[in-house]
């Protein structure tokens, strides 16, 4: 037998990315689909799988190659066709199926990928079966997969209503005051599931919400910016039209819509760390209100201010290391009723565990239009403290700079850890000191750390920031 392909360049360690025609190919594709149904599928005795795809031009036929892999190994397949990731997500919940998603999120246009979730949206990682899927997909790319006796079969399903009546059903909006909202789409899947959720072109009744549309035309060569809002230079356009049309909020999706960032009406943007206090609050006071006993996770690099305003609220604020499966196996395992990354990743229990960028724009107008404050000054509360962002830096040699900032400044006076890359942190009572922290991470895949750190005001920010830089980047 021929050796097996390597595979770990496309099938990663949390999904599938790969240049479309090169490393994913519709042989590939439809590989890929056969060993998820015999890693995943198949031995936890499920017997149909959901798939959709975003906008690009490849969609399709990756999804035709994915079913094709599927049905021979004896698994039935649901199409759901055009869809969100949340929207994938909320078929694999509703339905009780495992589902494939085929996007590669904010990559650029040569790119497209997989996401892969068991039924009810849980997750398929490296240690929850992805390394499985990835070498029974090499496998088959030098052996033909064994066809089932009874051959699965496709059937279509359009989901959209559904989606947007459930996501309405968890954030009320038709009480609220008029707002005015500029989205920027991005060209991507925003675009579609924007007017479903918000509007009425899915059959659902108006809510008081003025939509402003930017770049809502699908498509997947992204003609207008990338569609990433972690990158700060593809929100001018956002920013310039909520300032331009005197609107009250902007939101800014990423390409497969699980993420979303918001903009004030000064045309500044707010920190996912903001966000996570304002929904973590909203979601803690409703479970507290209920009888429960609420529990949010944030990972490590989110703002202080998170665990501070959580824990005042009466919630349990638990820290998680960076990257999806790691806050969606915290979500499941605590049963928590909410979850935020620095990444604009957030993540609800009532939603299977699973994120969703298009519930929480809508916690977020849902705040807003129950009352009178601009957003500006309703969320002045939730962002005390100042932060660097995500500074990466190249280095020789990983361990060597790690070893240099813990020698300089893991001091007797100082808590630290090394839960995820190095934690330091000097946070005394207010007035007895400086407030500060610092987290050091190095890459997965390249030689770099990358350092966020936050302080109670802007020079001591830029002061701690410039000196953990120093050491990081000396030699």
């Amino acid at each position: 037998m021929t050796d097996a392909p390597d595979l770990s360049a496309l099938i990663k360690s949390y999904d599938v990315r790969g240049i479309v025609g090169d490393t994913l190919t519709a042989p590939v594709a439809r590989a890929i689909g056969a060993a998820f149904a015999d890693a995943i599928v198949l031995p936890e005795g499920g017997t149909t799988v959901a798939i959709g795809h975003d906008m690009r031009d490849s969609g399709p036929w990756l999804a035709d190659a994915v079913a094709e892999g599927l049905t021979r190994r004896g698994v039935d397949v649901v199409r759901i066709g055009l869809c969100s990731t949340d929207g994938l997500y909320h078929a694999s919940g509703a339905l009780d199926l495992p589902g494939v998603m085929i996007t590669a999120s904010h990559n650029p246009a040569e790119y497209n990928g997989m996401k892969m979730c068991r039924s009810r949206a849980r997750a398929v990682g490296e240690n929850s079966g992805l390394a499985d899927v990835r070498e029974t997909a090499a496998r088959y790319l030098v052996e033909e997969p064994p066809a089932a006796e009874t051959p699965g079969t496709e059937s279509t399903r359009d989901m959209i209503g559904e989606y947007g009546a459930f996501l309405r059903s968890l954030v009320p909006l038709d009480g609220i005051r008029p707002l005015k909202v500029v989205v920027d789409a991005a060209n991507a899947m925003a675009g579609y599931t924007v007017p479903a959720v918000l509007g009425t072109e899915a059959g659902l009744p108006g809510l008081p919400l003025e939509i402003i549309p930017l770049y809502f035309e699908l498509d997947g060569t992204f003609p207008n910016h990338e569609a990433n809002p972690l990158d700060s230079s593809t929100l001018v356009d956002l920013q310039a039209a909520v300032r331009e049309h005197g609107a009250d909020i902007g939101l800014a999706f990423d390409g497969d819509a699980d993420r979303c960032f918001v903009i004030d009406e000064r045309g500044e943007v707010v920190t996912p760390s903001t966000i996570t206090c304002l929904v973590g609050l909203r979601e803690t006071a409703r479970e507290l209100a209920s009888g429960g006993q609420p529990t949010v996770i944030h990972n490590l690099i989110s703002s202080r201010a998170v665990r501070e305003q959580l824990a005042a609220a009466g919630a349990t604020p638990v820290r998680s290391r960076v990257g999806h499966s790691f806050i969606k196996a915290e979500m499941a395992r605590l049963n928590a009723i909410f979850g935020g990354e620095h990444s604009g990743h957030f993540y609800f229990r009532d939603f299977w565990y699973a994120d969703s960028g298009m519930i929480a724009a809508m916690h977020v107008l849902a705040a807003l239009g129950t009352q009178d404050r601009p957003l500006s000054e309703m969320l002045t509360a939730h962002d005390p403290y100042v932060a660097s962002g995500e500074i990466n830096s190249k280095v020789d040699s990983v361990p060597a700079a790690l070893a240099r900032v813990k020698e300089a400044f893991v001091t007797d006076d100082v808590y630290s850890d090394e839960f995820d890359g190095l934690t330091v942190e000097h946070w005394p009572a207010p007035g007895e000191g400086e407030r500060w922290w610092f987290n050091v991470r190095p890459s997965n895949t390249e030689p770099l750390l990358r350092l966020n750190s936050e302080a109670d005001g802007q020079e001591l920010m830029e002061r701690m920031r410039d000196r953990v830089l120093a050491v990081i980047r000396q030699g």
